[in-house]
């Protein structure tokens, strides 16, 4: 029986990278890992991220720091223990998570939005008392 509720796929050129980044600023678990994918879990919520095949990988060339996917339909929003932690696991990792003046408040949660090392957009919330 699986224990998660919902999940999402990655797919990159950098597997491992963009696993590693995923895996230590939310705090992931290892699930498994396969020569051409790693699937991570925390709380119900499963990531996979999945090597691009070599096929279709010819062409695609990530530069340092990537050019950010901003127009991307689709944006993943993860939980955090900490936001500011997360900023400075993100930095060290490749990617970023915006500075402090670009957070936002709704409802008792803070948001604020970053990139992965592939330059994924994605948004990181943090629950409390705020």
């Amino acid at each position: 029986m699986n224990n998660h509720h919902s999940a999402a796929v990655l797919f990159s050129i950098n597997m491992q990278a963009i696993a590693r980044f995923y895996e230590q600023i939310l705090g992931m678990r290892l699930h498994r890992a396969e020569q051409d994918h790693v699937v991570l879990e925390i709380d119900g919520f499963r990531l996979t991220v999945h090597k691009i095949p070599d096929v279709y990988a010819e062409g695609i060339c990530i530069s340092v720091p990537p050019k950010i996917r901003e127009d991307s339909a689709i944006k993943l929003s993860l939980p955090v223990a900490n936001i500011a932690s997360a900023r400075q696991t993100a930095s060290q990792l490749g990617g970023c998570v915006y500075q402090a003046d670009r957070e936002w408040e709704h409802e008792g949660t803070l948001f604020c939005d970053g990139w992965d090392p592939d330059g994924n957009v994605f948004q990181l919330f943090e629950r409390g008392d705020r």
